[in-house]
């Protein structure tokens, strides 16, 4: 009869079958008492529809995992069999897991984007807007990769006066999230208008530090507008998803964050164009106003008021006159009758007198001692006018006085004596 061995040198020996047996198994299974040790370990059960294994992940492991083991999850475990020594329990020691039928990375990307999420760091109302004319730009990226080339070409050409700092860190690798974080917070206090953070293309691998939460908590921290740009167009990444706005390519970023100053020189002179000829137009509006009110105070002004009494005036005037000359032609005409007949009758007047005083002559020259004894003496006159007779003809009419009478007489003959 062989000699009995202890309890502790049986699970001895069937762990060192185990594990010289079982170096490295790969099992498919579902993931049931997910643990997560404080210490970094994690504890869980995996399982089909009829057994299950307990297995361990040291912090080690843990660590490098890409996505988070969660309960339920139908995972491929890549690990070695080993005993637990103490209680007799076999476990898988896991090595590394990856999701069942997708890529880790594609798991892990989709689990920190629900958390992120669920958390509100995609949220709209969050998101910050750009200045339409930065004047200062971060550039969070690596000063020896080509994104950085094209930023500071495409920012050259379209907005020469915006001002780009460029803080260099690691955009691939282990430690490249840690730098890129770092980076970020401290380009929250330069003032700046706008953050941009990216890298050039490359594979999923190679964009990974974009994707660690420890980025996307600077982003989301930042009081910074941020602009996330990283790969090529075809490129999600988490820091697409926090940033204020993603771009497509690095290059895009600048394209979109600063104007183009050709556009903006065409727009100025069409601007000044269309302002030169608003005002043109304007001008034009207002000076026929004025054209209107002048014409207008022109009719209504006290000039014209006067200028139209001065009119009526002058008319009057000339009315007037034209009266007035009328009424002194029409008096000359109907003075001239009189003052001819004043003078025939101021003539006739005289006549008579002269003919009274010639009678008067006579008579008292009859009545004188020397000329008593002439008698039959008469004085002929015509039209008042003592006249000779002589000058008498056939047919004359006469007046013949005498200091007694007149008497009218008409020439019937001539006799000479």
């Amino acid at each position: 009869m062989s000699a009995a061995i202890s309890v502790s040198g049986l699970n001895e020996q069937i762990k060192a079958l185990l594990e010289t047996s079982f170096e490295f198994v790969s099992v498919e299974g579902e993931l049931s008492r997910v643990t997560k040790h404080g210490s970094g370990h994690i504890y869980f059960t995996l399982k089909d529809a009829d057994s299950s294994i307990r297995c361990v992940m040291f912090k080690g492991n843990a660590a490098r995992l890409k996505f988070s083991l969660e309960e339920g999850a139908h995972i491929i475990l890549h690990g070695a069999l080993s005993l637990y020594k103490p209680r007799g329990e076999y476990q898988i020691n896991a090595f590394s897991a990856e999701p069942y039928g997708a890529g880790a990375l594609a798991v892990a990307f989709e689990q920190l984007k629900q958390k992120l999420e669920s958390k509100g760091y995609f949220d709209l109302s969050r998101k910050r807007s750009f200045p339409k004319f930065p004047q200062k730009i971060v550039l969070v990226t690596s000063a020896t990769g080509a994104a950085l080339q094209d930023m500071q070409r495409v920012a050259t050409q379209r907005w020469p006066l915006v001002k780009l700092i460029v803080l260099d860190v690691l955009v691939q690798g282990s430690s490249a999230a840690g730098q890129i974080a770092d980076a970020l917070r401290y380009a929250d206090t330069l003032q700046a208008d706008a953050v941009v953070v990216g890298r050039g293309g490359g594979n999923i691998e190679d964009l990974w530090p974009f994707n660690e939460e420890i980025v996307a908590d600077a982003i989301f921290a930042m009081q910074t507008p941020v602009m996330s740009a990283v790969g090529h167009e075809i490129d999600w990444v988490i820091s697409d998803y926090v940033a204020d706005m993603r771009a497509p390519t690095p290059s895009a970023a600048m394209q979109m964050l600063l104007p183009d100053q050709n556009e903006l020189l065409q727009s100025i002179d069409e601007i000044r164009y269309g302002a030169s000829g608003m005002i043109k137009q304007r001008l034009d509006r207002k000076y026929e106003q004025l054209q209107s009110l002048q014409e207008a105070f022109k009719r209504h002004g006290v000039e014209h008021r006067l200028s139209v009494q001065a009119e009526v005036i002058r008319e009057l005037k000339e009315r007037l006159n034209r009266q007035m000359a009328q009424r002194l032609e029409q008096s000359r005409r109907e003075i001239i009758p009189l003052i001819e007949r004043l003078n025939q009758s101021i003539e006739s007047t005289l006549r008579q007198k002269r003919f009274l005083m010639t009678q008067l002559i006579e008579g008292l020259t009859a009545n004188h001692p020397k000329n008593k004894n002439k008698s039959g003496f008469a004085q002929i006159a015509r039209e008042g006018k003592v006249i000779d007779l002589e000058v008498l003809k056939v047919g004359d009419i006469f007046e013949a006085m005498s200091d007694r009478r007149a008497v009218k007489a008409e020439v019937v003959e001539i006799t000479s004596m």
